[in-house]
């Protein structure tokens, strides 16, 4: 990656579709431009209509391009969802220098060496964290670069997701014209943007609070230690809304973004708002009060089940305490409802970057952080990205063709695993 580049990430959500254009000046990262279309096609994280998802992900991406100018050619793209899972590997190789020097292609090759382990036929590797390597026995190595040894080891987690929901969002993309420059695990990324660095060593839980689903990530040892994801999200407030008020969904939406507060202690019974309800034309008038009261016990519930799901895990008290993030969490009264019902330190993490000074674009700043950090950790003169500063027309791409380009371009699964035993041949 060259000092001065542009980088763009994807986060199709449930209830949005975000383009952020980040651009690398002379080591310092810049958000330059931000996209965003209401998500169609998309239930609780999971694509159910390709052709509305791709007529989302476009109008996003064109939002984008008109906001800089610029030509948008291959983005990074978000992934998250329930069945995404975790697994623990250990990698061994030789070093490869003659002077015992690690490089960048010994870290390589131990990383291909902890991906060969036994995966269903369902499943797919997403992408390999390293926890820590170890050299000639020695432990806690963060980077190993530059180091004599003779022997380099990792222990890895292995990121997985199901084939079927990898290929139909990789075929969303590939049809809205884009080219998917890598897959980036939303929690992962995230939480490297909102989480410091004792967090993730101590011990501590991000929670990002969709429309569709609530993604409970928790970090231990510095690394990722387990992740789940829980059917519920701001979508359920906004369907408590609809019913409460009998109104249609699209207006209790609206009246959630303006008015909603979740805590009836803040809530004003002088602020008055009016709905068209259900089977009337006569709007009736209803205060902030009486919207604090739907909302609330909703709200109670979404973070009484994540504190159920983390104890699941077999996590009960993590010093860390836990860190939201998602649109959601720009309601006001969210964080002290968090503080009650999880009875820990509980802080909402919002990006510093100008223009998405939000917790809902936490998500999408993040993936932007991933691939930044990994280019750097092992750059490639591979790495460089192909989008262009010209306000130039997208040409609509055949899906037919994308999706052959496609498969030429990625070796199938047993071709991958005969790639990787080829190191130890």
């Amino acid at each position: 990656m060259s000092n001065n580049d542009i980088i763009v990430s994807l986060d199709i959500g449930t209830s949005k579709v975000r383009a952020i254009i980040g651009e690398i000046n002379n080591g310092t990262f810049n958000i330059i431009g931000v996209g965003s279309a209401d998500s169609e096609g998309i239930r609780k994280g999971a694509i159910v209509d390709i052709d509305q998802t791709v007529q989302s992900i476009r109008s996003a991406v064109d939002h984008a391009e008109r906001m800089v100018e610029i030509q948008i050619s291959e983005v990074y793209v978000g992934i998250s969802g329930n069945h995404i899972g975790l697994q623990s590997s250990h990698g061994v190789v030789a070093v490869s220098n003659e002077d015992r020097e690690i490089g960048e292609d010994d870290i390589d090759r131990v990383l291909k060496a902890a991906e060969v382990v036994a995966m269903p036929p369902d499943r797919e590797i997403i992408d390999v964290v390293a926890r820590q390597f170890v050299v000639d026995g020695l432990e806690g190595i963060s980077d190993p670069r530059g180091m004599i040894g003779v022997r380099l080891e990792v222990e890895a987690t292995i990121i997985t997701g199901a084939k079927t929901a990898i290929h139909n969002l990789l075929r969303c993309v590939e049809k809205s014209g884009l080219k998917v420059k890598d897959l980036v695990l939303i929690p992962l990324g995230a939480g490297q943007l909102a989480l410091s660095k004792d967090e993730k060593t101590m011990g501590s839980v991000l929670v990002d609070v969709g429309a569709g689903s609530t993604t409970l990530t928790v970090f231990e040892g510095g690394s990722i230690s387990a992740t789940s994801t829980l059917p519920i999200g701001g979508d359920f407030v906004t369907n408590d809304i609809a019913y409460g008020l009998r109104t249609l969904t699209d207006q209790a939406e609206k009246v959630k973004l303006k008015y909603g507060c979740a805590l009836m202690d803040n809530a004003a019974p002088e602020v008055t708002f009016k709905v068209t309800r259900i089977g009337s034309n006569v709007d009736k008038e209803f205060t902030q009060e009486d919207l604090a009261a739907i909302i609330e016990p909703r709200v109670q519930e979404i973070f009484q089940l994540v504190h159920q799901e983390i104890k699941r895990l077999g996590y009960s008290d993590l010093p860390g305490g836990y860190i939201l993030t998602g649109g959601t969490m720009s309601m006001p009264g969210v964080l002290e409802v968090a503080q009650n019902e999880l009875a820990t330190s509980v802080r909402i993490a919002v990006p510093d970057f100008i223009g998405v000074r939000d917790p809902g674009y936490c998500s999408g700043v993040g993936i932007l952080h991933n691939a930044i950090r990994n280019v750097r950790v092992r750059p490639s003169g591979g790495n460089s990205s192909n989008n262009t500063k010209k306000p130039v027309n997208r040409a609509k791409q055949n899906p037919a063709a994308a999706t052959q380009e496609s498969s030429s371009q990625k070796p199938g699964f047993i071709e991958r695993l005969k790639n990787m035993f080829s190191e130890f041949i």
